[in-house]
């Protein structure tokens, strides 16, 4: 089934690079009303935003440094670009941390800040509730369907982000509030996530550069 993206508004976390960064750019493409870049990366957001309204115009795109943790932080931008846009038809959740070593702040990325988004677009867009409908896709990994003992936080995560999506997007919740809510299970990508510097496992004799050359392995089998 297609999907017309044409004058639609987006808003999608962890954007600056990586697969968020191309994500929005191939949603320019197809011709999406505006987007809204949520990031921590300020330079990297500032320089995606101002390339991409050059080259669609301006206005197409804006960057919210934001730490998706902050429900503060959060819950203001959704605010804010309802305000500015009127409608928000898109969500897309992306934001990500792969690193055991800060399992805390892993989940408070990966999994509670992803609810929290969740629970927020589904309260303005819900048709029951005087919404207009829409879509949120939560970004997981082929992770979320396989087990290591290298990064078992990171794993049962993604797991947990998969498992959420499909309960809160039963086709019955769908019929009753007119959102859809998706899951993406990419498999393993070169980008900043998967550098030693940003790895960490629980188990000390595993080291970052080891977790890298086991990703990297696996992104060079394709």
């Amino acid at each position: 089934m297609s999907y017309e993206w044409r004058n639609k508004v987006v808003m999608i976390t962890g954007a600056a690079n990586g697969i968020g960064a191309c994500v929005v750019r191939l949603l320019l493409e197809e011709g999406v009303k505006h987007i809204a870049v949520l990031d921590v990366d300020e330079t990297s957001g500032k320089a995606l935003q101002d390339e991409l309204n050059t080259k669609y115009g301006s206005g197409k795109t804006r960057f919210y440094r934001c730490d998706v943790t902050s429900d503060d932080q959060l819950i203001a931008i959704f605010d804010s670009l309802v305000k500015e846009q009127e409608n928000i038809d898109v969500v897309i959740n992306n934001a990500a941390l792969m690193n055991d070593n800060v399992y805390r702040k892993e989940i408070e990325i990966n999994v509670t800040a992803l609810v929290t988004s969740t629970l927020k677009a589904l309260e303005l867009m819900r048709v029951d509730e005087g919404g207009r409908g829409g879509t949120i896709i939560n970004v997981s990994s082929t992770a979320a369907l396989k087990q290591t003992s290298l990064m078992p936080v990171c794993f049962g995560i993604k797991a947990a982000v998969l498992q959420f999506s499909n309960c809160i997007g039963k086709e019955e919740y769908f019929a009753k509030t007119g959102v859809r809510v998706l899951t993406v299970c990419f498999g393993p990508t070169a980008t900043e996530l998967v550098k030693p510097t940003k790895l960490g496992s629980l188990d000390k004799n595993i080291t970052p550069e080891i977790l890298a050359g086991a990703l990297a392995t696996k992104i060079h089998r394709k």
